[in-house]
């Protein structure tokens, strides 16, 4: 009933508005990048921008417009649009020579030159909101300015159109006198990246899955915001359903599968249960389930700066969400000042994805008439799933880009193959004069491969960015902004990339 008052509500404001006086956001801008010898940005460049900028060169430019949603009010509504295009790069996908001595398989890919980045409509009433479409949301814990990553729910892919629900901020539980709030969200989300999936395939590792759909949700509570020492405890959770797969040999599909996307299919993606077209799923849960706890001490001084330790531990199945990983996670401090100085924020993080629960998988449901009885539920290949290429949107991870995302994958494997990892991250802001802003990150990793396909050695990668951005007092809305950023080894190559971009918002009042 809730949901229905929501969308009503909406759906009644929508006139009024343009009756009555309504603020409108807008910006415009160019964003130019060049890189070295790879084909694609480098690793700094590309990361936790939504998708936009992953080439080796590109010239691009942006437009949008919004209005706020008043969080403030008890009836209040938002919506946005922001629209992307330029040219792009093309980067060489596919094998030279492919498995079986076939002919070479080889591919030249860009990004659409034109697309939409965000379309969303959004209402509030009370404590409670709906947005419809497509909108940039990131993490919900952490600083995505600073933080290498959420490992569920970052800023790093592109946003999907769907439709989410849930508590506006952080929502007081009645009777405890604010010492603990709720907040939470779930919602259905549908990719369209069927043609990028079929362009940047091999066709001769594992399979394809397209049309497939994404459950998210979570659900935090915290203790009172406003004393010193604050607790935030949660959980977040994704799951890929429904999609078709095809499995390839040599170039040719030997096996296709219709991934069930009814309402059955929907709950279970909500509230897992076994079901779906597949042996494993009828045995076990159907669609692909991940996400992770999330942990959060906060601790507030008293001159108003914050310090912030949390801890993400991921989960693929059972074994890692009933904590069978071992030291696996995303550990990480940060510093807020709380004031414009030299330093106003500061993160260090470490992730280490090496346990996954151990190296062996055997579940006797998956050996019909085998006489085994016992278990052994690891390798948990976070971020892959035996039915689904991964858990990426146009190559690009939708959670941690720590571990490579499949965009990285010339070879046109569509799966996180550089996943049992471990890695240092930090990253520092701050301003070195009133209108120059600047951002410093850096981090360094180690990948033995996979569980399924590990590697040796092992290799590395270091890769850094400083970031220069420039406000003029005098022109208001402006804001140009300079990065320069290298990769060093064998995970994404020796590389080295620049980036400019000039953008100016502005606003404007309509009706009355």
């Amino acid at each position: 009933m809730k949901v229905k008052r929501l969308i009503k509500a909406i759906v009644l404001l929508l006139p009024l508005s343009v009756a009555a006086q309504t603020q409108l956001d807008w910006q415009a801008g160019v964003t130019v990048n060049a890189g070295g010898d790879s084909p694609l940005a480098p690793y700094y460049i590309a990361s936790n921008r939504g998708g936009t900028v992953t080439q080796q060169y590109s010239t691009l430019l942006n437009a949008g417009i919004s209005h706020r949603m008043d969080t403030t009010r008890r009836l209040s509504w938002g919506a946005g649009v922001e629209l992307w295009g330029g040219w792009a790069s093309n980067a060489t996908y596919g094998f030279l020579t492919p498995p079986g001595g076939a002919s070479a398989v080889m591919t030249e890919n860009h990004p659409a030159r034109a697309w939409v980045q965000q379309a969303w409509l959004e209402g509030k009433y009370r404590g409670v909101f709906l947005t419809l479409g497509a909108k940039h949301t990131g993490s919900p814990l952490l600083n995505d300015a600073l933080s290498s990553g959420d490992l569920t729910h970052s800023p790093n892919a592109r946003p999907m159109f769907g439709a989410s629900a849930g508590f506006v901020n952080f929502q007081s539980v009645p009777y405890t006198h604010d010492w603990l709030q709720i907040r939470g969200e779930v919602g259905f989300f549908k990719p369209t990246d069927n043609k990028w999936l079929e362009n940047h395939y091999n066709y001769y590792n594992h399979f394809l899955t397209t049309g497939w759909w994404l459950n998210y949700k979570n659900l935090y509570l915290r203790s009172n915001p406003n004393k010193p020492f604050v607790v935030t405890f949660g959980l977040q959770a994704a799951c890929q359903f429904g999609g078709t797969t095809a499995t390839y040999m040599n170039g040719v599909e030997i096996e296709r599968i219709e991934q069930k996307a009814d309402a059955e299919a929907f709950f279970k993606a909500l509230i897992p249960g076994s079901g779906g077209s597949r042996e494993g799923d009828k045995a076990f849960v159907e669609g692909n389930h991940l996400g992770s706890w999330d942990l959060m001490l906060e601790y507030n001084l008293h001159n108003g700066s914050k310090i912030k330790g949390y801890y993400q531990s991921p989960w693929e199945d059972g074994s890692s969400l009933g904590k069978r990983n071992g030291f696996d996670g995303l550990w990480g401090l940060e510093y807020e000042s709380g004031r414009q100085s030299w330093l106003t924020g500061a993160v260090l993080e470490y992730i280490d994805m090496t346990n996954q629960s151990g190296p062996i998988h055997w579940a006797p449901a998956d050996h019909e008439g085998t006489a085994l009885t016992t278990e052994a539920t690891g390798m948990d290949d976070y971020y892959n799933n035996y039915a689904y290429n991964g858990y990426h949107n146009r190559g690009m991870s939708i959670g941690s880009p720590m571990l490579r995302s499949p965009l990285y994958n010339l070879d046109g494997h569509l799966r996180f193959d550089q996943n049992v990892m471990r890695g240092v991250h930090v990253a520092f802001k701050g301003y070195i004069a009133p209108e120059w802003h600047y951002r410093l990150m850096g981090s360094w990793c180690k990948s033995w491969g996979s569980m399924p396909q590990p590697i040796t050695p092992a290799v590395t990668s270091t890769s850094a960015m400083i970031e220069a951005t420039y406000s003029p007092r005098n022109v208001s809305g402006l804001q140009c902004t300079a990065q320069l950023a290298f990769d060093h080894g064998d995970l994404y190559g020796n590389n080295v990339g620049a980036l400019i971009s000039v953008t100016y918002h502005g606003n404007l009042t309509i009706g009355k």
